[in-house]
């Protein structure tokens, strides 16, 4: 049995699958397709909200470092993905990736867990998005009523139109075709970095030293049960992490990881790159340096408009503006968030799609999901589906308590690809690398210790959560997956043909 589960599916087999007429999709996007889509699903709600949260509660102005912290996380990890990604170029990221190295039931726990990682993260981007637009047309004078604006009505009913609405809009563009979803995510990604700009330029006029002093504020203790952290490391070295204080960088970090988030996303798209053996690990490293240095000079001078005490955790940057007396801008922010965010949507959604698809062509979900448009070249069946689900799950759920199911889903991922790489190094040293992850196996057990860090940080109620997914999975996977799978049903074939 346990040959069964981890049996592997040659890289060879994954690149032919992907020549099949009804299950082939269009190659259309360059290195620069790549680096816009990596900045545009990057750049969100981290750097527009989570700035005030993290240095207001827990690093201070030294939240600067928290965003290099995990940057260097990302960083790791996105070494091994691009060795991947430039091996194996294959819709599906981790998930194919897993399959190639680790064998199917490690795929499947992967791909399950990015179904639900990109799921939720369209849905709580959605809502954010939500927010910003209702906020900018109340002060036009227009109003939502309340059952349409996702809060309750008078009656208990609350439905969120506005984030329901973008989602099916998205799901629309990403049916009718790849190139369109990156010329939009282009137009809307030079909005974003202008807005970003414009925070870092305009804001540097109005820094004052004092507000760097403390840089790192003294710490404070973390109350106990607060994260799966703090008792590990008390039980191991006989003390506890604190907000601010060294530690509370560290304890930053793993949320302001939220705002990397994406990056991997990249690397689903593979089988749609023309040149990914050149393409991939540019557009996964180039677009995760370039979100690193703004969120860093962001970090920077927006703690030094404003004390970090007196930031807004909901509004950091357009209320910082507003402190100064300077409200214009505030308002120009809220619509560079609000517009930034639709990016943000469409690229985790056509993300959980292009995983969905590849699950499919490999039996593992129905193959009925696996076939693409005649014309378009996309894969329509699980767009659609997957779009209607998440803007029903957008537009009645109230998702703050699950947007850190994302972030544990990530770094799982993290974890598999980086074990991935030492595998594959180990079991196919003869396949043709593009590109090659530096110092392995030093690099990807890093990444993995980095990764596992950052996931001892989050609430323990996000952890019971994600193991509730988690089983869930496994009982779809020996319901169904195992049975069904194409490698399962070659080696019944093969078996059938030697019985005769």
């Amino acid at each position: 049995m346990s040959s069964t589960l981890f049996r592997t599916k040659r890289v060879e087999q994954s690149i032919r699958d992907t020549e099949e007429p009804e299950h082939a999709l269009k190659k259309s996007l360059s290195a620069l397709d790549l680096t816009v889509f990596g900045v545009g699903v990057i750049i969100g709600t981290g750097i527009f909200v989570l700035t005030g949260t993290v240095a207001k509660n827990n690093a201070g102005p030294a939240v600067a470092l928290a965003f290099v912290v995990a940057g260097v996380v990302c960083a790791l990890a996105a070494l091994c993905y691009a060795e991947f990604a430039s091996t194996v170029p294959v819709a599906g990221s981790a998930y194919t990736f897993a399959y190639a190295s680790l064998g199917e039931l490690p795929a499947w726990i992967i791909g399950w867990d990015l179904v639900l990682e990109f799921a939720l993260g369209t849905a709580v981007v959605a809502v954010g998005w939500s927010g910003y637009i209702a906020s900018l047309l109340d002060n036009a004078g227009w109003h939502l009523p309340e059952a349409l604006s996702g809060r309750d009505g008078a009656h208990g009913f609350g439905f969120d139109i506005l984030a329901a609405a973008l989602v099916l809009v998205l799901t629309g563009i990403l049916v009718l075709g790849t190139k369109l979803s990156a010329r939009v995510t282009t137009i809307v990604v030079a909005v974003k970095v202008t807005v970003v700009l414009v925070v870092i330029i305009a804001g540097a006029f109005f820094i004052k030293g004092d507000n760097y002093d403390p840089f790192i504020p003294k710490s404070q203790a973390v109350e106990a049960g607060g994260s799966l952290q703090a008792p590990l490391i008390q039980l191991m070295f006989g003390w506890a992490p604190s907000n601010f204080g060294v530690m509370g960088i560290f304890t930053a970090a793993s949320v302001v990881f939220f705002a990397f988030i994406g990056f991997d996303v990249v690397a689903t798209a593979a089988e749609e790159t023309r040149n990914p053996q050149r393409d991939m690990p540019r557009g996964i490293l180039g677009s995760l340096l370039i979100c690193t240095t703004l969120y860093v000079a962001v970090s920077i001078v927006v703690t030094g408009m404003q004390k970090y005490t007196d930031l807004s955790v909901t509004a950091p940057l357009a209320d910082a503006f507003k402190a100064i007396g300077h409200p214009w801008y505030a308002g120009f922010i809220s619509f560079g968030a609000a517009v930034g965010l639709t990016t943000v949507c469409m690229i985790l959604l056509l993300g959980q799609t292009r995983v969905f698809f590849a699950m499919s062509r490999d039996g593992l979900l129905p193959r009925f999901f696996s076939h693409v448009h005649p014309r378009f070249k996309t894969p329509h069946r699980p767009t659609i589906l997957l779009g209607v689900i998440i803007a029903i799950v957008a537009g009645f759920t109230p998702l703050s308590e699950l947007a850190e199911l994302v972030n544990i889903g990530t770094l799982f991922a993290f974890v598999v690809v980086a074990i991935g790489v030492i595998i594959l190094r180990r079991t196919r040293p003869d396949l043709p690398r593009a590109f090659r992850t530096p110092w392995v196996p030093v690099l990807p057990i890093l990444s993995v210790l980095a990764s596992l860090w950052l996931m001892l940080n989050l609430p323990t109620e996000t952890w019971l959560r994600f193991a509730g997914w988690m089983v869930l999975g496994f009982v779809v996977y020996f319901l169904y997956g195992r049975s069904h799978s194409r490698l399962a049903r070659d080696a019944a074939r093969s078996t059938h043909g030697n019985a005769e």
